[in-house]
């Protein structure tokens, strides 16, 4: 009997080794910060970047003795697209080029020859594709505000003049999105 009693006695030993189960809670915190910002043609910006490419506007190649040739701004296959956060108004702004006021044809802006300086072709920006609504310098063009993929259409026309030289024609024309 004793052998029973040493090993009733083991037993409870053990029992009063175990500790008692208790749970502890806690918590996590997750936070984020949003700012506003817009994807252009496919790539994400945030409010204040700089240097986009918001296309290009190519007239092809052209003899000097051309009247007037018309393009659109492109980004690939079509007109630049421009998708900026929900509840955010962005308003297109496009300003001034290299060359503006340069050349006597009767386009806004204007490009120079790369291998004549004071040789230019002069061009107008258009916001429709008749080419009636010229976008002035410091024109604006406003998308809606809800968030959505706006594909933005730009035109151009080129213009000739007298006395043209070959050779090849740039300009750069500033591109502000204002959020």
């Amino acid at each position: 009997m004793r052998t029973v009693i040493a090993a009733s006695g083991l037993s409870l030993g053990m029992l009063a080794a175990v500790p008692a189960h208790a749970d502890i809670n806690g918590t996590i915190n997750a936070t984020i910060t949003l700012t506003a910002g817009c994807i252009i043609n496919g790539q994400n910006y945030d409010d204040g970047s700089a240097n986009v490419n918001f296309g290009t506007l190519a007239f092809g190649s052209q003899n000097t003795l051309f009247t007037q040739v018309d393009a659109q701004v492109l980004s690939g296959a079509a007109g630049f697209t421009v998708q900026c956060s929900n509840g955010v108004t962005p308003t297109l702004s496009f300003n001034a080029g290299q060359n503006d006021g340069s050349g006597a044809g009767v386009g806004v802006h204007a490009m120079v020859n790369q291998a004549a300086p004071g040789q230019f072709v002069t061009y107008n920006l258009y916001s429709d594709a008749a080419r009636n609504a010229v976008i002035p310098v410091g024109g604006d063009i406003v998308l809606p505000s809800d968030g959505s993929v706006q594909t933005v259409n730009v035109y151009g026309r080129a213009f000739g003049e007298p006395g043209l030289t070959p050779g090849s024609y740039a300009d750069i024309v500033t591109v502000v999105l204002e959020l």
